[in-house]
């Protein structure tokens, strides 16, 4: 299970499981990456939700 983050100067894909981990970047500078990873942390279960109702358990 993963996100993709998209920004106007690159995107990064995280990793939602077994925990919150970046998976690939480009384009975007290490804090760009610290912010993206905090809010996809603190909307981790919203976001799994979502996959679930899209793709299934």
């Amino acid at each position: 299970m993963h996100v993709h983050v998209s920004h106007p100067d690159g995107e990064a894909k995280f990793w939602l499981t077994p925990a919150v981990a970046l998976a690939d970047a480009v384009g975007l500078t290490a804090r760009q990456l610290a912010e993206a990873q905090d809010v996809v942390e603190r909307h981790t279960g919203e976001i799994r939700d979502a996959w679930i109702r899209h793709f299934g358990a």
